[in-house]
């Protein structure tokens, strides 16, 4: 048997090149938090129309759509239908989660001037741009806009 005996040296500009990319990392997640927020943060010019919804989990695996100002369901997803609409209510709870803040969340769905759709809660601040998603996806919360208004009157 024959000892092996290994002097590895690592080079120092390797070992500097290293630390340097370690720091500038860390830098970089410690400032874009404080940038998301100050971006969601930025108010939007009035709506051209706005609703307040609650969503609610329900029997069976239904996700019920409430209207907040009446209290009454604009919508009932059953369970294996509206995918985006629960995906990205998945998120937004996952925020709320975070914050420590409550399942019983009140969402503003508005069309913006522009014809934007955006889901913003105002508790976390956190705000969705629908139409980012496609014409598709962001028909599926144009529905509930428009029977959230139907529920209105």
């Amino acid at each position: 048997m024959s000892d092996h005996h290994h002097e590895q040296k690592v080079p120092r500009a390797l070992l500097i090149g290293a630390a340097v990319l370690i720091a500038f990392t860390f830098a970089l997640a410690a400032t874009s938090r404080p940038r998301l927020l100050a971006q969601r943060a930025q108010p939007l010019p009035p709506a051209l129309e706005s609703i307040d919804l609650g969503f609610e989990d329900r029997e069976g695996g239904n996700l019920a759509v409430v209207e907040i100002a009446t209290g009454r369901d604009v919508a009932l997803l059953p369970p294996n239908t509206g995918g985006f609409v629960r995906g990205v209510l998945r998120g937004m709870f996952r925020e709320r989660k975070l914050e420590s803040l409550g399942h019983d969340a009140v969402f503003t769905l508005a069309r913006q001037a522009d014809h934007r759709l955006t889901l913003e809660d105002h508790q976390t601040h956190r705000r969705v741009e629908l139409d980012s998603f496609g014409p598709d996806n962001s028909a599926a919360f144009a529905a509930l806009l428009d029977a959230g208004k139907r529920a209105q009157r």
